[in-house]
């Protein structure tokens, strides 16, 4: 790890937003126009249908993270930001489907594995088992790590989606 890297933070934002065209398209603007990278990005309708929920994870010092939700908070189709901070006070999920090469009598090797993650084995193909797994970021990460000694033919990771916990 480099210096540079060992002052980076991480920041889990939640945005309300207008469900609008172009919306996804001015929030990645805003990144990509001042140089900040977007490391997982999450958008879906909520359930009102004039809204939108996004998910943003982005890493930076911590001037560049408060930078960056002062120039979303700007933002006309932002309704509201929430920062996601730590577990204690935010539920962060993500979601993984994993095509892995298993030959048959493998199988009860990765299903003991599964089992323990509480995943799910969505296809079985002769070859082959699709896999899906929730969970917070560590949990996925030690589930690849787990299932390394299969060959990982496809994976698919959705990033980190969030909320504040309680009825705030």
């Amino acid at each position: 790890m480099t210096k540079k890297e060992d002052t980076m933070s991480r920041a889990v934002f939640s945005l309300l937003v207008e469900n609008t065209s172009g919306v996804l398209s001015r929030i990645s603007g805003l990144f990509s126009r001042r140089g900040y990278n977007i490391d997982s990005l999450t958008v879906g309708e909520t359930e009102n249908p004039l809204y939108s929920r996004m998910t943003v994870v982005a890493r930076g010092d911590d001037d560049i993270l408060e930078q960056i939700q002062k120039q979303l908070a700007k933002l006309v189709d932002v309704i509201e930001i929430t920062e996601l901070k730590s577990h204690t006070t935010s539920v962060c999920r993500e979601l993984i489907l994993l095509k892995l090469e298993v030959k048959p009598e493998e199988r009860e090797k990765l299903l003991s594995v599964v089992n323990i993650f509480r995943a799910k084995v969505i296809d079985v193909a002769e070859d082959s088992m699709i896999v899906e797994l929730t969970g917070n970021q560590s949990k996925v990460e030690a589930f690849v790590r787990l299932v390394q000694d299969f060959t990982i033919r496809e994976m698919a990771r959705t990033g980190l989606t969030g909320l504040s916990r309680g009825t705030v």
